[in-house]
């Protein structure tokens, strides 16, 4: 149906700090799931892993990564979601993009910087909430440590349908990781699409993939599994959510924060 989204989860591992490489190994992912997908989701900092070397690992808004994903956007067809190390106007953002096959832009600088690993020290923090307007979807876009954070993803009169987490989320914390995607999900009466990497980064750090699209029941409509290298699509139904919506509209009686 015109108003279904296809939607795949890119479960991969990320070649440290090497831009090149990851370049042309997302490249040949993307050209598999060419014509199978509407948006493809790549893992946080897919350039580079969750790198700290802001100073060498930073691409700027005309460089090669955003370049590239335009080109393979256009080419196959699909729309590109993920996020890299950028530098504008002197300061370094963790910033995810989502690219439309007929060049449409969006951006959207992580807020919460995970401190734990130095990334506020480094990083500038955003404050912008970026909605995207798709295929008569409306998708919200978040990174990684964001999840923790309800008040920042809180979904006010269904101003979004679908909520993206990019990711790079390590294996110890894969218990949170699985929980505050449903839960977020639940309680924000949206589709949930989370896309973790997999493999062991410059660090020696773990991540076990896990991957999920949670429906607005808090249902596991598609999970990529752990430790696996695969691209997983599955399809988001809009009938389905806005019948639940009107159904049990929890949203009307749900408290407005102010930020």
């Amino acid at each position: 149906m015109a108003d279904n989204l296809r939607i795949s989860m890119v479960q991969s591992h990320i070649i440290w700090e090497d831009r090149n490489e990851n370049l042309e190994y997302y490249g040949e992912l993307l050209r598999r799931v060419s014509g199978k997908t509407d948006i493809a989701v790549l893992p946080e900092t897919f350039t580079t892993g969750f790198s700290m070397e802001v100073e060498k690992q930073a691409d700027t808004m005309d460089g090669e990564t955003i370049r590239s994903v335009k080109k393979w956007s256009h080419k196959y067809g699909i729309a590109i979601v993920g996020s890299f190390i950028v530098k504008e106007n002197g300061k370094y953002y963790n910033r995810a993009f989502f690219i439309t096959p007929d060049g449409e832009e969006y951006y959207y600088d992580k807020r919460h910087l995970f401190r734990m690993a130095g990334e506020d020290k480094h990083f500038s923090a955003g404050d912008e909430c970026v909605i995207v307007r798709y295929k008569d979807w409306n998708i919200r876009l978040l990174v990684c440590y964001d999840l923790r954070f309800p008040v920042w993803s809180r979904n006010v009169n269904n101003e979004y349908d679908l909520l993206i987490y990019v990711a790079n989320w390590p294996e110890p914390r894969k218990k949170v990781w699985k929980v505050l995607l449903q839960a977020r999900a639940i309680e924000n009466m949206c589709y949930v699409c989370g896309v973790n990497r997999v493999g062991v980064d410059g660090k020696g750090f773990s991540y076990r993939g896990d991957s999920m699209v949670f429906d607005p029941r808090g249902k596991k409509m598609a999970d990529a599994g752990k430790r696996e290298e695969i691209m997983r699509t599955c399809t988001l139904l809009k009938n389905e959510l806005n019948d639940f919506r009107a159904k049990f509209p929890a949203w009307k009686d749900a408290d407005i924060f102010q930020l």
